[in-house]
C-alpha cells in the first residue's frame, strides 16, 4: 500500500465517527441501522479495523452520504453537482453542500399535501439560520410561534427547542444552513445609508 492509499485508509475511521457524532447517533443504533456489529463499528471508527466495501456501503446508506465522502475521494472534474434528495418528516431536503463537516447548506420543500401536524420542538447543537423563498414557513422557537413569508429569515442557536413547517395551505420552499455549534454566520457588508 503507498503512503497516498494509507493516508486515505487511516482517514476513514476518524470521518465516519465525526459524521456518527454529528448526526448524534449511537454505535447501537448503527449497528441495527447497518446489520453491522457494534465492535465492528467501533474498530473501523478506531482505524483497529481496515474498511471495507462491503462495511462502506450499508455506512454510507445509513448516513445518508454517498460513498465518496466516507473515503474523502478527490473532485473527478466533473462540475455538475450531483444531489441526492432525502425525505424525511414529511419534506424533501437537498443537501447543496458537499463533505460532511463544518457548514451545511440544504434546501427544504414542504409540499403542500404534506400534513401539519402538530408542533414537536427538538434541540441538538449548532446553529441554523433559515431564509424562506416561496410560501410561508412557521417556526416554533422557544415560546415564539413565528410565521416566515418569503423573503424573510431567522436565525438561532439550536439549542433552543425548534420546530418548522408550513404555515399556510401551499408548499413551502427554504434555505437551511446549519453549523456545528460556536460557528455563525458572519455579515461582512452591509448596504451604505443615503
Amino acid at each position: 500500500m503507498d503512503d497516498t492509499t494509507g493516508r486515505v485508509v487511516a482517514e476513514v475511521g476518524p470521518r465516519l465517527r465525526a459524521l456518527r457524532l454529528r448526526r448524534q447517533v449511537t454505535l447501537a443504533d448503527l449497528s441495527t441501522a447497518t446489520g453491522i456489529s457494534v465492535s465492528t463499528l467501533s474498530r473501523l471508527e478506531s482505524g483497529q479495523r481496515k474498511p471495507t466495501l462491503e462495511l462502506l456501503l450499508p455506512l454510507a446508506r445509513a448516513h445518508g452520504v454517498p460513498l465518496d465522502d466516507l473515503v474523502g475521494a478527490p473532485a473527478t472534474g466533473d462540475p455538475r453537482v450531483h444531489i441526492r434528495p432525502i425525505t424525511r418528516y414529511g419534506q424533501v431536503i437537498l443537501p447543496l453542500s458537499r463533505g460532511s463537516g463544518g457548514l451545511q447548506v440544504f434546501k427544504h420543500v414542504i409540499p403542500a399535501s404534506a400534513p401539519k401536524g402538530e408542533p414537536t420542538p427538538q434541540v441538538h447543537e449548532g446553529y441554523e439560520w433559515m431564509y424562506v423563498i416561496k410560501g410561508e414557513l412557521r417556526l416554533v422557537l422557544g415560546e415564539h410561534d413565528i410565521v416566515l413569508p418569503a423573503g424573510e429569515a431567522a436565525e438561532f442557536d439550536t439549542r433552543t427547542p425548534h420546530w418548522f413547517g408550513r404555515a399556510g395551505e401551499e408548499s413551502v420552499e427554504f434555505l437551511s444552513l446549519f453549523g456545528p455549534q460556536g460557528q455563525r454566520m458572519h455579515v461582512r457588508a452591509a448596504p451604505t445609508r443615503d
